[in-house]
Formats: structure tokens, sequence, C-alpha cells
């Protein structure tokens, strides 16, 4: 059940993280929700080595890590990415 949550949690944290930190993206909205589920893997993964907690579930601790996550990813992504 835990990658399904991250999936779910990633997806929402995806399109918040979009509206947090606006602008074009050169993937496009697909991409920067799949970077929200990226970012919910990382943000748990993260903050759990860190000894902060997981995402384990549907909770507002969880979101917030995956949301910190996608945010930090898509900021990379867009940093590294070049617009044809």
């Amino acid at each position: 059940m835990g990658i399904i949550t991250w999936i779910i949690v990633g997806l929402i944290a995806g399109a918040i993280a979009k509206a947090i930190h606006p602008g074009k993206d050169p993937g496009g909205f697909i991409v920067t929700i799949l970077i929200g589920i990226a970012g919910a893997v990382v943000g748990g993964w993260i903050s759990s080595m860190l000894g902060y907690g997981t995402v384990d579930g549907f909770n507002f601790g969880s979101l917030f890590i995956a949301i910190l996550g996608a945010v930090i990813l898509l900021f990379i992504y867009r940093k590294f990415s070049t617009r044809s």
C-alpha cells in the first residue's frame, strides 16, 4: 500500500508544487505530475533517513514532505532542463 499512497500523494503534491512554483515547464503538466510523484518518493526517503518520518499515508505530514520534495525536484528540473 505504501507505493500506491506515494503515487496518490505525489499526484496531489505535483499539482500543489506547480501552484507554489509557477512558470513554464519544458515538459508540461504531465512531467510536473511525474516530478510530484518522484518528489513524494525522494521526500519520503530523505525524511525517513533524517528521522523525521515517512510518506506513509494520506495525512498532512506526508503531504508536506511530498510537496517539499516535489518543489525541490521541480526547481532542479527547471534549472537543468533546456528549452528548444
